[in-house]
């Protein structure tokens, strides 16, 4: 059979035929879509250190329902999670633990660092044992600031690694503008 009889464009202009081809075929770059399966099924590994893994947990919760944005699943495993939440403060007797963990993590992987003691130390910075800020030991996409960050705050850190996954250029322009600095 004809592949113009089986399209049902037999005898009609070329420009109906465009304009067919237009409402019914989708061109897009493989990448584009793996981003977009990406953005939304983000599955954190649950991994909790100090305070702010309360906050966490309560934005699982009905009242926050993260489940709306397709990010509730939080997997026991690395292995099967692609984004480590650092929520709380980080002692250098962690600090080892957390950075296997992130190595068994599959890519693509993204790090969010939550609450000030993973940012930069916090109310912690100047003791002995506390590392000042994830940043040193693991490339961290989004910072959630707050003592403890609110569960809208984590949502909102959601949304903007939402944007890093679907426009990977962002992430390597502000990495670029980091590294002029």
């Amino acid at each position: 059979m004809d592949i113009a009889k089986k399209a049902g464009v037999e005898g009609q202009s070329e420009a109906a035929v465009d304009r067919e081809v237009q409402k019914n075929v989708i061109l897009t770059r493989v990448e584009h879509v793996l981003n977009w399966g990406r953005k939304n099924s983000i599955w954190p590994v649950t991994f909790g250190l100090a305070c702010c893994a309360i906050e966490m947990m309560a934005t699982g919760t009905a009242r926050y329902d993260l489940a709306r944005f397709g990010y509730e699943v939080f997997r026991p495993s690395p292995r099967q999670a692609d984004l480590m939440i650092v929520a709380g403060t980080i002692t250098k007797k962690m600090q080892p633990q957390i950075e296997r963990i992130y190595q068994q993590m599959p890519e693509p992987k993204w790090v969010m660092a939550m609450g000030t003691c993973a940012i930069n130390g916090g109310l912690f910075a100047n003791s002995y044992s506390v590392v000042p800020g994830a940043d040193l030991f693991l490339p961290v996409d989004v910072y959630v600031p707050g003592c403890p960050p609110r569960p809208e705050a984590l949502i909102y850190g959601f949304l903007q690694l939402k944007e890093l996954i679907a426009d990977p250029t962002k992430a390597k322009a502000r990495a670029g503008a980091d590294a002029g600095k």
